[in-house]
């Protein structure tokens, strides 16, 4: 529950709320968004408002937070999109969408476009207000075992892929396997299963999967990026001064331009760091991002048909894309 600290005469006080994040601290990109966050909005507010920083999974699962909030039960989560798709599939446009819009794309649309809208009304319908508050890059394609040229080299593999990339890999051929972040590693190493995605390079790099001796697959078309949230149930939100939440709006706009910062160049380095340590880098063959792409069509639309409000939300976002593209052509130096 949130809390006013104790401090010294004269000192000023603030309120504290507590914040599980989906995120290690430690961990680079999303880890590090967590920190800097909380130092913004503290910085900003002038010790008025703080976050007291809860690991992940020590109050409530991390998948679990969404409910946590509605329940009581966590006073404020910072955590990622695709977490709450279980409950509303418009948010996996958020969060994990195969051959969805880059950084700058997804950015331009949830501040520019009708992306905070849609964002915005999905959470209030769940009871929750939900504030953007970082825009993450493009997880790695993944890590395998072998080389991967044609699509007989993926039928019959055993992979970890997401909600919305596992059916569009299931239509080729191969079995996803759910497995929690956490095992995923072992299970690798161990050969129980033959690939899968992770994280971004950064944070694959961070938990060592460079010593596993496996190549590693870029791009990541199953999400090229992903936005992520500060959550607090409706009610307590509204009961916090205007000021506080006009802060906490600020504070999140503020983490959106660092993550896009941040992740070319921390991306980069990690790139170096896996190279430097033995990992063969590999871009995906042209006969397999196509058919992924083919594929990923397919399984959008019959998402589409089966959800208006996906449908609706899936529409508008290409829509605002394609109004772009025009731009982005003419912009950039051959």
């Amino acid at each position: 529950m949130a809390e006013t600290p104790t401090t010294a005469p004269g000192a000023t006080t603030g309120l504290v709320l507590h914040m599980q994040t989906a995120f290690n601290p430690q961990l680079p990109g999303a880890g590090e968004a967590v920190r800097t966050f909380s130092k913004t909005l503290k910085h900003m507010s002038g010790a008025a408002l703080s976050l007291k920083i809860i690991e992940p999974g020590k109050m409530a699962p991390t998948r679990d937070m969404l409910d946590a909030i509605v329940s009581g039960d966590l006073e404020a989560a910072f955590t990622w999109s695709g977490y709450a798709a279980q409950k509303s599939s418009v948010l996996s446009l958020f969060a994990s969408e195969p051959f969805g819009p880059g950084p700058e794309e997804m950015t331009s649309w949830v501040l520019e476009g009708d992306g905070g809208k849609i964002h915005h009304d999905v959470y209030d319908k769940l009871g929750v207000a939900g504030i953007p508050c970082g825009v993450q890059g493009s997880k790695g394609g993944g890590w395998f075992r072998g080389d991967l040229n044609t699509l007989e080299d993926l039928k019959g593999m055993r992979v970890r892929y997401g909600r919305i990339s596992a059916p569009i890999l299931e239509r080729m051929g191969v079995t996803v396997v759910p497995l929690a972040a956490g095992d995923f590693f072992y299970h690798l190493q161990q050969g129980k299963v033959d690939g899968g995605e992770m994280a971004t390079p950064a944070m694959d790099a961070a938990l060592g999967f460079d010593k596993l001796g496996l190549p590693y697959y870029m791009p990541g078309w199953q999400q090229p990026s992903a936005v992520l949230d500060f959550l607090m149930r409706k009610d307590k939100w509204l009961e916090l001064p205007a000021a506080l939440r006009a802060q906490i709006e600020t504070a999140c706009r503020a983490n959106i331009a660092w993550t896009l910062g941040r992740a070319p160049h921390v991306q980069a380095l990690a790139l170096e760091k896996l190279k430097a340590s033995g990992v063969v880098i590999k871009q995906w063959a042209p006969v397999l991002l196509d058919a992924f792409r083919a594929n990923t069509a397919v399984v959008l639309q019959e998402r589409a048909d089966h959800d208006p409000d996906f449908a609706a939300a899936w529409a508008n976002q290409k829509a605002f894309i394609k109004q772009g593209m025009t731009w982005r052509t003419m912009s950039r130096l051959p």
